[in-house]
């Protein structure tokens, strides 16, 4: 079964918000990743990625958010999730991420607090 997965990026604030949609595994963890990658590498460090539509996430997935948090942290920005399902919370919450993570309940939520930094 080929898994759905979409990301799109738009300004917002102080932010750069990547919107994620559907199944985010092994299989998409990869587009995910060229994301982030091409946010921080237009100077994008404050990233908040809004997770209203993400359904499923695998430990490719949480593996990806891990893999970026320490270079934007180094660059002077963050990495914020909002809007997580309550499914998709669980798996972030059971792995710890929670304590290495800013989860917002929504986007400006998230963007707030960037521009309250």
């Amino acid at each position: 079964m080929p898994s759905k997965f979409q990301v799109t990026q738009r300004p917002h604030g102080a932010a750069c918000i990547l919107a994620i949609e559907g199944f985010l595994d092994a299989h998409t963890a990869p587009e995910f990743e060229k994301a982030i990658e091409q946010a921080v590498q237009a100077g994008n460090v404050r990233l908040v990625v809004d997770c209203a539509r993400l359904t499923y996430i695998s430990s490719a997935g949480l593996g990806v958010f891990m893999s970026f948090l320490e270079d934007v942290r180094e660059r002077g920005g963050d990495l914020k999730v909002a809007a997580l399902d309550a499914n998709v919370y669980q798996v972030f919450e059971v792995l710890g991420f929670p304590a290495l993570l800013d989860i917002e309940p929504t986007v400006e939520d998230a963007v707030t607090r960037f521009e309250g930094a």
